[in-house]
């Protein structure tokens, strides 16, 4: 099943606060230059680098001759803590290794397209390296991480996130996580492209079984730690024959509270809201299958529909015209989502949005395949 091991991180070697980013792909072009300026040394110049590959790789190159990022003395595991609006969530970061979706260690839960893939790919082409943690969730590690033993801490904030990250060195804590994690699969939580994208670089550049090339940098968090927060994404429909039927509601408000709990998912089309009730077990499967790919017939989901977090936008969007049709989800139930993937099956793009996403620059990983993880 999963193989997790200890890995020497590549860290900057100064605070972190100016030098910390969000992922690459909720970043806009603006916030991307807001980062950049932040500092020389932003983790955005490398991991937002235009179609300058190469650049972000000469720079990747500097930092490392100047100081500015250190590989660490030995492997390590790293436990991270995050509080926020009251609530705390601990993650494990650590290498993961790479396997394929077949072989039954790594499950995806959603699929990808194409253009993602090809990006991140040639940036890891140009860098050889994993620059941001891939998420996962995993069974049975919670209590391990509450029983880790000491080890250098950094504490910082990101915005109005307290963070904090503990180095522990490799020993019997580093191993008895490995053996609990080998017990099962872990499933993807976000970044199904760059898993997909890693996987390919790994081929390419081979390696040994146990080189570094091929593992991925991952960020591992138990399914049931209280902080673990996963939110609805909304959808758009740009363009398509117009849908029927559904439970009249009067607003927006009345609409969201209508959904909580259901298979159901909401729609808002003519100025008038509606509840539509689904057969299944998870509303965006549902909603995609029953409804969205009747719509959409033959055509391709990702040229017709547009996503957002923000319910009054998706209204904003069909008032304006941008679309004929918003749907609106609960929150996706994870035990459900859970099962799906154990059963070999895939839910559409943007099922489940994590929040907070862990910010990039915490730890970088060499894929290196002349470097061997114990």
């Amino acid at each position: 099943m999963a193989d997790v091991r200890p890995l020497p991180g590549l860290r900057y070697a100064e605070p972190l606060e100016p030098v910390l980013a969000p992922p690459y792909d909720v970043l806009s072009d603006e916030q991307v230059a807001q980062y950049r300026a932040r500092s020389p040394h932003n983790v955005v110049h490398l991991t937002r680098p235009g179609d300058d590959y190469e650049g972000a790789a000469r720079l990747l190159r500097e930092w490392i001759a100047a100081g500015f990022l250190r590989e660490e003395s030995g492997p390590r595991m790293y436990v991270h803590r995050t509080e926020f609006e009251g609530r705390t969530r601990t993650d494990l970061m650590a290498a993961l290794r790479l396997q394929p979706y077949e072989d039954g260690a790594v499950l995806p839960h959603e699929r990808t397209h194409r253009g993602p893939r090809e990006d991140r790919l040639a940036l890891m082409r140009a860098t050889g390296a994993s620059l941001e943690p891939l998420w996962f969730l995993a069974d049975e590690l919670l209590p391990l991480l509450e029983a880790a033993p000491d080890g250098e801490e950094l504490a910082f904030e990101f915005g109005p996130e307290r963070h904090t990250l503990r180095a522990v060195p490799a020993g019997d804590w580093t191993a008895s996580v490995r053996d609990t994690l080998a017990r099962a699969p872990v499933l993807i939580a976000d970044g199904h492209h760059r898993y997909e994208t890693t996987l390919a670089y790994s081929r390419e550049i081979g390696g040994g079984a146990e080189a570094a090339s091929r593992f991925t940098l991952a960020l591992l968090t138990d399914v049931s730690d209280p902080g673990l927060v996963v939110l609805p994404t909304h959808r758009l429909l740009k363009a398509g024959v117009s849908v029927i039927g559904g439970e009249p509601v009067g607003s927006l408000p009345e609409l969201l509270e209508a959904l909580r709990g259901r298979v159901a998912a909401g729609t808002y089309r003519g100025g008038e809201f509606q509840v539509l009730p689904l057969e299944g077990e998870v509303s965006v499967l549902e909603l995609h299958r029953q409804v969205i790919d009747n719509v959409l017939g033959k055509r391709a989901p990702e040229d017709y529909l547009a996503y957002t977090r923000d319910p009054e936008e998706a209204v904003d969007w069909v008032d304006s015209g941008d679309g004929v049709a918003a749907f609106f989800l609960d929150k996706p139930d994870l035990s459900a989502v859970l099962k799906v993937a154990r059963e070999g099956r895939t839910l559409p793009q943007k099922t489940t949005y994590f929040d907070p996403k862990p910010p990039s620059g915490m730890l970088f990983h060499l894929l290196d395949p002349g470097t061997s993880l114990p």
